[in-house]
């Protein structure tokens, strides 16, 4: 069963159930995707589906830094739950050390030596840690290693 066949399930199931909040996320995820696909002019498959939940993580956590600056409690634990719920949809995050791993390979897989060729390693780490891993932490690694 495809990723976003799934995401139908749950939003059946949700609304079954009455799982309001559930069912809040579910249909959030369905309209980023099917924005994508009205955007872009496109079918989008698993791997773009794991594209938009990553962003969707993404802005969630952002949103949580701002509202403990503002005091907001209340806020940040509906955004702490949508995050549960969305991460519910991710495959399973990488370990540091898997990470590093896969990292130290496509360092010597791409031949990289400087910063300059940071992007051929990022692009090659992105294709095979999509939605397994922040991005940001492993451009800083990638960095820190060319630098």
């Amino acid at each position: 069963m495809s990723l976003q066949a799934q995401i139908r399930e749950d939003m059946k199931t949700a609304m079954k159930t009455g799982d309001k909040d559930r069912l809040k996320v579910v249909r959030l995820i369905m309209a980023a995707v099917k924005q994508v696909e009205v955007d872009q002019r496109i079918e989008v498959d698993d791997a773009g589906v794991l594209t938009v939940l990553d962003k969707m993580v993404k802005q969630r956590r952002d949103s949580v830094e701002q509202f403990e600056k503002g005091g907001r409690d209340d806020l940040v634990r509906i955004e702490l739950d949508e995050i549960t719920v969305l991460e519910g949809y991710l495959p399973e995050r990488l370990s540091d050390i898997e990470l590093d791993a896969l990292i130290n390979e496509a360092i010597s897989s791409t031949g990289a030596e400087s910063i300059r060729d940071m992007g051929k390693v990022m692009g090659q780490i992105k294709s095979k840690a999509a939605g397994r891993a922040d991005m940001g932490s492993v451009g800083a690694k990638v960095k820190a290693l060319l630098g």
